[in-house]
């Protein structure tokens, strides 16, 4: 089966091409720190909807020919051409910036997410790079090109179907990634619970001044590390011993005093230290440019944040002959523009000079991973050095202040938290799976080598 084609400018509404405000139309000084926001390029590169900007309702109505409306398609078109968001019904009205385009579908013709998933396919993305210009930074060409792009468009009840079953795939994808957000939320305040505000020693300590016993001191800081009430501690007794057993295990590991440091009061009996002291850390090393490829021949390579995702990686790029190495389960720290970025090694893969591998030295990944995350705001001060990028060089890195807990504690919170994190990894690889299906799935449906009747007849079995 082959679909009719039709030029992309065929397809758009009355309004169906806006490319956002010059310069002289929206200046940096008319930007505010709240009120209406303005979409940026990353809003369209990475969908999220955290804004640095907005305007105020005057300039918003001055400027009202470059709002959003559901279900437009922002697209960034400079430097990093072709990346695509659609606006959904509960994201902010706003404008869009210089650095975006808008398109507008003519509903009647064609549906705006089956539009999405054909700009989001690797031809249509191809169609959108090919329409752009630019010696030096890339650029969307003019709006009389753009609108030549050929579209397949199947009827409107093959348009449903087909979006029906990409954005089934994509919703269990993004609740994946809503549930994996929740559980590293929650490990990030276990970390920051006992180890940043210390919270089971000031338990413990509250209750020692209130001339508790030795077990009310201890069911202190039980209640600090679980959450639950002295009953919800009893029936935990009942039913889950063991679970108890440990959880008060946990408590006696933690001090009832604080002492002075050089970064404040910390826990009896913890000292000072360093990121060098504690971790085992190695500074990538690019190797020669022409053992780069991106056809999977030898390791995963990262020359810097470029492919970091929320958590993980993405493997894009490889390399025969790498000079540094991380190991799975390594975290990987961005040391070059910006400074501070955090990701987890999937896999053993080379690293270039923009990253730095590190590993507690028990060999703790979880205790690594949230510590990097928790060192982020002694990152920022970073990324203004250098002469033209942010940077932070081996000997600044290892001289990090830390503090330094007892050996058992942080074998402990690694205990604490292995559940969780192993959920995530789970998680994630189904989000892979996921993906890679929706896009061996995504050119079939488009090129009609595949109907959505027998990937419907697949599914149900």
């Amino acid at each position: 089966m082959s679909f009719d084609i039709t030029p992309l400018g065929d397809l758009l509404g009355e309004k169906g091409y806006i490319r956002g405000p010059f310069g002289s139309a929206l200046k940096r000084a008319e930007l505010k720190n709240s009120g209406i926001p303005v979409y940026e390029q990353q809003h369209a590169i990475r969908g999220d909807r955290d804004f640095r900007y907005y305007i105020d309702e005057k300039k918003y109505k001055k400027l009202k020919r470059f709002t959003i409306e559901t279900s437009d398609l922002i697209i960034s078109c400079s430097g990093t051409v072709g990346r695509i968001s659609i606006i959904d019904k509960d994201d902010p009205k706003g404008i869009i910036s210089q650095a975006l385009l808008i398109l507008r579908p003519n509903t009647e013709k064609i549906s705006s997410l089956f539009l999405y998933y054909f700009l989001t396919s690797k031809k249509g993305f191809n169609e959108l790079i090919n329409a752009s210009q630019g010696a030096v930074q890339l650029n969307i060409a003019p709006r009389a090109v753009v609108e030549k792009i050929p579209v397949p468009t199947p009827s409107s009840e093959v348009q449903q179907r087909i979006v029906y079953i990409l954005r089934s795939l994509d919703d269990k994808i993004a609740l994946n990634r809503q549930i994996n957000q929740t559980l590293e939320a929650m490990a990030q305040a276990i970390f920051k619970s006992w180890f940043v505000d210390f919270d089971p020693v000031k338990a413990k300590i509250t209750a020692f001044e209130a001339c508790e016993d030795a077990k009310g001191v201890t069911c202190a800081a039980m209640r600090a590390i679980s959450g639950k009430t002295d009953e919800e501690l009893d029936q935990l007794q009942a039913e889950q011993p063991e679970h108890y057993a440990q959880l008060k295990t946990t408590a006696e590991l933690f001090p009832v005093a604080m002492q002075d440091s050089e970064l404040g009061e910390v826990p009896e009996g913890w000292t000072l230290s360093s990121v060098g002291a504690e971790f085992n850390a190695t500074m990538g090393q690019s190797p020669p440019g022409n053992t780069y490829n991106e056809n999977g021949e030898g390791k995963p390579f990262f020359q810097g944040r470029r492919d970091f995702g929320w958590r993980y990686p993405e493997n894009r790029v490889y390399c025969t002959q790498p000079k540094r190495m991380a190991k799975k389960g390594d975290t990987l720290l961005s040391v070059r523009a910006p400074v501070g970025d955090v990701n987890k090694a999937i896999t053993d893969c080379c690293i270039g000079r923009g990253v730095a591998a590190l590993r507690h030295k028990l060999g703790c990944e979880a205790y690594t991973y949230y510590s990097m995350m928790d060192l982020s705001r002694s990152f920022k001060s970073f990324d203004s050095e250098g002469t033209v990028f942010g940077s932070i060089n081996q000997k600044d890195l290892k001289s990090l202040k830390v503090v330094k807990p007892s050996n058992i504690i942080i074998e402990a919170f690694t205990h604490t938290t292995e559940v969780i994190d192993q959920q995530i990894l789970n998680l994630d690889d189904q989000i892979r799976v996921l993906a890679k299906l929706r896009d061996t799935l995504l050119p079939k449906f488009l090129s009609g080598e595949l109907s959505v009747d027998a990937a419907k007849l697949a599914e149900e079995n």
